[in-house]
Parts: C-alpha cells; structure tokens; sequence
C-alpha cells in the first residue's frame, strides 16, 4: 500500500503549486482497501466555495490520470458553494 501513498503524493505534487498560489494544499488522510483516497483539503482550500471543483477537476483528475488504480476520491471538508460559513475569495 505504500506504494500507492507514494503515487499519489506524486500526483498531488503536480498540482500542489497551484493549490499554494491561492494559500492552500491537500492532506492525504488514508487510501482504503478498495481504493478511495479520502482527503483534507488544508488552508483557503477548506474554506473556498469552489473546493468541490478544486477537488473533482484538479485534484481527483490528477490523481486518477498518474494512479488509475485509484476508485474514487473523496475530501472530509469540502465547501458547498452555498455554504454561508464558505470565505469567498479575496478579488482586488
């Protein structure tokens, strides 16, 4: 299993930057048996009203494309774009 921790890392490693360039990152919490990866979105990523896209189109992608052993993936803390509590964006 380790080595499927190490891929994905990997993986995330592609898109971390991006996630850093807006004061956010991503925590691997545990990768099942049956192959989920469940996942802390960290920083502004846990608190953006578009984490739900964050995590479907960048970071699931990412994941998925270099690990396709991967089933699904899945963060503790997603922020429904409704969500009154969500910290919107700072726009200058």
């Amino acid at each position: 299993m380790s080595e499927i921790v190490e891929k994905v890392e990997k993986a995330l490693d592609t898109i971390r930057p991006y996630l850093e360039a807006d004061g956010g990152n991503v925590k691997v919490l545990e990768i099942d048996e049956e192959m989920n990866v469940i996942l802390e979105l960290m920083g502004n990523c846990g608190s953006c009203p578009m984490s739900t896209m964050t995590l479907k189109a960048g970071v699931e992608e990412a994941i998925k494309r270099d690990v396709p052993e991967i089933k699904s993936v899945h963060a503790v803390n997603v922020t429904a774009p409704d969500d009154p509590n969500a910290k919107l964006p700072f726009v200058n």
